[in-house]
């Protein structure tokens, strides 16, 4: 993870919330008063946000001591400690919500890309990720992918050549749309074709795509399919996968399996922050 662009982000999260001020922390609570926060998960997962948790309370105030418990992939069980944070008592009250928004959304990723990855087992599938991220947070999304044990697929519009029914349709057909980027490339970047019939998977083979993304095809379309194509070809499904229907689609043969239900459809994990102050423990 790039901790330059964490830290500006961070701090951009930092000003929406707190502004020209906390008021609530800074009315009730004198500068010198101290306290803990204990970090704490209420469900079963697999945790993600680590920088998260250091990097963000210490740009709130850089005397605050964090203390880290679980790593990130490391599963979590209800009840289990993650990390505490000890110091200046205003601080931790005006980092808690942003960090904890941030690490219950990248443990939720996590944890469904684990539950993925669980489904492959025995086949030679692997799970990735998509582009269906929330906007400003995909560094954060898809390294929370990769804390669960799945991949990444591309990361933006720039790094892969992924040519969809649209470019398809404008180019004219999909032998038009591979030869003309093939001729405008580098040998680093890779070209993915984006098919849905038969007849678009022979000609996307003939005209020399990389990567064969069967999109919204059943697991015994995928099946029957793939004997078409070349050892050197790489395949793709996607389009209607969920963790209940993906089993059969690991089963198909195809090797790999993007999901953006990973990202677009998290269900934030249950974190909370025990606070102790004064020797009192209040919710």
């Amino acid at each position: 993870m790039n901790k330059i662009k964490l830290q500006t982000m961070l701090q951009q999260f930092f000003n929406e919330d707190i502004g020209d001020g906390d008021l609530s922390s800074e009315l009730l609570f004198s500068p010198t008063e101290q306290g803990l926060f204990t970090f704490y998960a209420k469900e079963d997962g697999v945790f993600c946000g680590v920088e998260i948790i250091e990097t963000g309370f210490s740009i709130i105030d850089s005397t605050l001591k964090t203390t880290i418990f679980k790593q990130d992939g490391e599963k979590l069980a209800k009840g289990e400690k993650i990390a505490t944070i000890e110091g200046n008592l205003r601080s931790l009250l005006t980092g808690e919500r942003v960090v904890l928004n941030l690490v219950q959304r990248m443990s939720g990723i996590a944890t469904n890309a684990s539950q993925a990855v669980a489904l492959t087992v025995g086949t030679k599938a692997k799970i990735c990720d998509t582009r269906k991220t929330i906007p400003g947070l995909r560094m954060l999304d898809k390294y929370a992918v990769r804390s669960g044990g799945a991949f990444n697929h591309r990361s933006g519009l720039y790094d892969c050549i992924m040519l969809k029914d649209n470019h398809i349709s404008f180019a004219g057909s999909i032998t038009q749309a591979v030869q003309k980027a093939k001729s405008k490339i580098g040998h680093t970047v890779k070209i993915e074709v984006e098919i849905e019939t038969k007849d678009q998977l022979v000609e996307a083979i003939e005209a020399g795509a990389d990567i064969i993304m069967f999109d919204n095809r059943t697991p015994d379309e995928i099946h029957e399919w793939l004997p078409l194509v070349p050892a050197h070809v790489t395949t793709e499904a996607s389009g209607g996968i969920t963790l209940e229907n993906l089993r059969g689609y690991a089963e198909s043969g195809v090797q790999w399996i993007s999901l953006g239900a990973i990202t677009h459809s998290v269900k934030a994990l249950d974190i909370s922050a025990l606070v102790e102050m004064k020797g009192e423990m209040v919710r």
